[in-house]
């Protein structure tokens, strides 16, 4: 009887309307795509494509038809579709139209008044209904904020890092948004987020990594938790290419 359970179970979480990433192997590593309305965390050191694959997956949700909002903390997003979009199949028709968004959140916290270096749990609630109001007037269903560690940075206390996060995933599953956070991790830190608070209560972890083989420095992908589904929690080489990310089982693409 528990044996039957645990197979409804299973089919269960995968019969879980999915996001599709658009990534060919990571949607069949995920056995369809994001469980939507997911809050995931993308996480990892520096140039390890997390803005890369992230800004992938919402340029598939727009040529899909979905509106998708990019919100980048730290770099302008006009420097960023510069040097970070390389695809073939990118149109920059979709940001005219709308269905491709890019925010620059430090002109999100001028307009609402968020000056202070450190926010109070006042200013955490205003940030989130400035988010959902975001996704509400622009009918988004695909959202990335690169990076949440630098507006954890504002937030100082594991107390307003936990509020922020259960507030703006509760906020965006409830609009059906599937979303991604960007967290940079130092290349050996031993958690997949900076504080700890971040991995606790995502809804997926995607571990994104460099590694070094035969004098080749090759990025890495794993996911490693993501509710709502099965899948492979095996380590893949990434390439990235103007035809999109590319992944492959790490011992094929490694050599061994």
């Amino acid at each position: 009887m528990s044996s039957d359970t645990s197979i409804n179970q299973s089919d269960a979480r995968d019969e879980r309307d999915r996001c599709s990433t658009g990534i060919d192997g990571l949607d069949n590593i995920l056995n369809g795509g994001l469980p939507r309305g997911n809050t995931v965390l993308f996480t990892g050191s520096c140039g390890t494509g997390k803005t890369t694959l992230s800004l992938e997956f919402l340029v598939h949700g727009a040529l899909a038809g979905e509106n998708s909002l990019f919100i980048s903390v730290t770099e302008a997003t006009d420097k960023l579709l510069t040097n970070v979009i390389p695809y073939d199949f990118f149109d920059e028709s979709m940001i005219k139209k709308g269905k491709l968004i890019l925010v620059d959140m430090p002109i999100v916290y001028e307009r609402l008044g968020l000056t202070d270096i450190e926010f109070s749990l006042e200013d955490v609630d205003t940030l989130v209904k400035a988010i959902g109001n975001l996704v509400d007037e622009l009918s988004i269903k695909r959202l990335v904020i690169d990076s949440i560690t630098s507006v954890c940075y504002r937030l100082k206390t594991e107390e307003k890092i936990r509020e922020f996060i259960l507030r703006i995933g509760k906020a965006l599953s409830d609009r059906g948004c599937t979303s991604i956070l960007i967290s940079e991790i130092s290349p050996n830190a031993e958690r997949y987020s900076l504080y700890g608070v971040e991995e606790a209560i995502a809804d997926g972890i995607v571990l994104m990594g460099n590694l070094e083989r035969r004098g080749d420095l090759l990025r890495t992908l794993q996911v490693v938790k993501m509710r709502g589904t099965s899948h492979s929690r095996a380590k893949y080489v990434l390439d990235l290419t103007p035809a999109g990310v590319l992944l492959v089982p790490l011992l094929k693409g490694g050599g061994g």
